[in-house]
């Protein structure tokens, strides 16, 4: 094997980024192509909402095993001018004639679910009409949802290059749904193949998709031909989704919650998000001297997985839609219970113990803009496992999410299946904040199901607690933590540049750990995008009383995209 060749097979990090500076706007995504696309509508009038939404149309022709139209979406929103942050749930709901009952009759249960990819899981797609809502009420008005989409539909049309680990993604997930019994169809691979790296790939009927709903609007995706072959397909599959239940989808505006630490002001969206999860735990360890105990220290990486462990199970056990069940979120967000919480906390043992299980699953799109008036548009996007469950709507050109994986079959649980509910969802875009002003301090994310909630912690400490800048903090080594059903213990991953004494230690803890971990494997820990307004995060900075605003914007190693500005 060529040198050139496993180096491209282990995903060596082998080059340095420096952070992205500019003055007047930024993008930052997976893809470059796409962070382009939202820098052209950012140069022509439009503004963060409208950039995200053409960015968000973008990755779903540049990267479908992650995100589109069959997905789900949610968006936070900072107003310069107001101050406020603002918030759309854009989550799809189940069908109506999905019930316990039914599911009990297909032979499903608690210990015997459904599979994964089954067309039972596939939940209302709420990604269209979340761009049409973020556009409506956040958007400049300068541009319409044609002019936004437009740039997508050329991709789709004319084709575009694949990029390197979007092939291999795109070849696993392909590989899994084949596993299977699944056909993506002819709309996502190259003569039944996925594409390779640097072959063009082209989607003529997402294309076409694209031109309905920018002529149409939300209509143009929730009624008329796409909801029929949404219905139509999965019906097809044993699955029970009616043209009722796409016409009734409506998204949800929300008030986002957050969280105060020391100076600064975290904001997530709320359950059914698991975004009150990265809350929980930084209210944990404030109480923690972090700063003291080292970046990625036994100690540090000890204190920080305790900590996640107890939020984890609190949101497993509590969030759920809470248009059906109330969420005591005051409660799990008070100061006086996360003291309570913290402890549980031993510095010299881990806690093994979880009464509630945590499922899997990753794959999903974060990206974030921020125009010149100083607006900022957090968003995430996801089909959840791949290409979900890999179901095509007849020349529609996107897969249909498995969002109902994450709905229990217990009857006793929050989160128990039901008709018209939304499920335990795992994507959520953060928003920094100063907490005395309410100045916009960095708009960010780290995508990768329940790694999201884990990197929001991780990459906020780096900067506020290690001084590290958004490209530095993105590029540290992360840990992940997650229950494993299976084996009814908690296990520890650890990235490939953390010290293996500081492994061994873990291990002497009582920690259950995986390291290192490596080359392509390194998409367990999530892929982030940071757009910071100043320095805020240097311990060393110069305070003047009249400082120019610079964007600062740092883009994660483990994709392949970047931050661009002007």
């Amino acid at each position: 094997m060529s040198a050139r060749k496993e180096m491209q097979d282990s995903l060596m990090f082998c080059a340095r980024r420096s952070p992205v500076v500019c003055l007047n706007g930024c993008v930052a995504s997976s893809q470059p192509l796409a962070s382009n696309i939202g820098l052209d509508i950012l140069k022509r009038g439009g503004n963060a909402a409208d950039a995200a939404v053409a960015v968000a149309a973008a990755l779903n022709v540049t990267e479908p095993m992650s995100t589109g139209l069959g997905g789900d979406a949610f968006c936070l929103f900072y107003d310069a001018v107001s101050r406020q942050v603002r918030g759309l749930n854009g989550s799809g709901r189940s069908p109506n004639a999905l019930t316990l009952d039914l599911m009990e009759k297909c032979g499903f249960s608690q210990s015997n679910p459904p599979p994964i990819f089954h067309a039972h899981n596939v939940t209302v797609p709420g990604a269209a009409a979340c761009w049409c809502d973020t556009v409506a009420l956040f958007g400049s008005k300068t541009l319409s949802l044609a002019d936004l989409l437009q740039p997508a539909i050329d991709l789709a049309e004319k084709g575009f290059p694949v990029a390197e680990i979007t092939a291999h993604h795109w070849a696993m997930g392909t590989e899994t749904l084949k596993a299977a019994g699944r056909d993506l169809g002819g709309d996502l691979l190259i003569n039944n193949r996925p594409p390779k790296h640097g072959q063009v790939m082209t989607n003529p009927s997402l294309a076409r998709t694209f031109q309905e709903l920018a002529l149409r609007g939300r209509a143009g995706f929730y009624e008329g031909r796409i909801a029929e072959a949404v219905v139509d397909v999965v019906k097809e599959n044993g699955g029970v989704m009616s043209l009722d239940d796409l016409k009734n989808h409506v998204t949800a505006e929300i008030t986002p919650i957050y969280t105060d630490y020391k100076t600064v002001r975290l904001w997530e969206v709320p359950p059914n998000s698991q975004g009150i999860t990265a809350l929980i735990a930084l209210n944990i360890l404030e109480n923690v001297r972090i700063k003291d105990l080292g970046h990625n220290s036994a100690d540090y990486l000890h204190v920080l997985v305790e900590a996640l462990k107890l939020s984890m199970t609190d949101t497993m056990h509590f969030i759920t839609d809470p248009d059906r069940v109330e969420v005591s979120v005051e409660g799990l967000l008070s100061k006086e219970y996360a003291q309570q919480r913290g402890q549980f906390i031993l510095m010299d043992k881990a806690r093994s113990d979880c009464e509630h299980g945590i499922p899997t699953g990753s794959d999903t799109v974060y990206f974030t803009v921020v125009d010149r008036q100083g607006n900022a548009c957090s968003f995430v996007n996801s089909n959840y496992m791949g290409f979900g469950t890999g179901l095509v709507p007849r020349n529609c050109g996107f897969s249909l999410q498995n969002r109902g994986a994450n709905f229990s079959l217990d009857p006793r649980h929050v989160n128990c299946i039901g008709p018209e509910k939304r499920p335990y969802h795992t994507i959520i875009p953060a928003m920094l904040t100063e907490a005395s002003s309410g100045n916009l301090l960095c708009s960010y994310g780290v995508m990768g199901g329940f790694m999201q909630p884990q990197g929001h912690v991780q990459v906020l400490l780096n900067m506020l607690e290690f001084g590290m800048g958004p490209q530095v903090a993105l590029d540290a080594p992360r840990v992940f933590v997650q229950f494993v059903q299976a084996a009814r213990q908690w296990q520890l991953y650890l990235e490939e540049g953390v010290k293996p004494e500081v492994a061994e230690e873990l291990r002497g803890r009582g920690h259950v750990v995986n390291w290192p971990i490596q080359g392509h494997k390194r998409a367990l820990f999530g892929r982030g995008q940071v757009i910071s307004v100043g320095t805020w995060w240097d311990p060393n900075r110069e305070k003047t009383k009249v400082e120019q605003r610079v964007l600062w914007a740092g883009s994660d190693p483990r994709a392949d995209g970047c931050a661009v500005g002007y």
